[in-house]
């Protein structure tokens, strides 16, 4: 199994890019390795994660286990707080 963090390269928001740099910062320091996903690259991988997400107002970052939705940015952060990072990402 794979997290997989949907995230943007082209984006003019600045919450955006400093949630999507908070959260490969924290996947780094817990040494949990990742794929990233751009979903600039084409408007049908914008579909796909909102689509696998559930909501299609969604906007990056994303978290995935493989195809399984693990969360948003505030439920990351959240389980960061909490030091549940390992079981929002289904790694536990």
């Amino acid at each position: 199994m794979g997290i997989k963090l949907y995230y943007t390269t082209v984006t003019a928001s600045r919450t955006v890019k400093s949630q999507q740099a908070e959260v490969m910062r924290i996947l780094e320091s817990k040494s949990i390795q990742y794929d990233l996903i751009d979903i600039s690259v084409g408007r049908e991988v914008c579909e796909e994660m909102r689509s696998k997400a559930g909501n299609p107002a969604a906007v990056p970052p994303q978290l995935f286990n493989e195809d399984q939705y693990c969360g948003d940015y505030e439920m990351f952060s959240e389980a960061v707080e909490d030091d549940t990072v390992d079981q929002l990402l289904k790694l536990a």
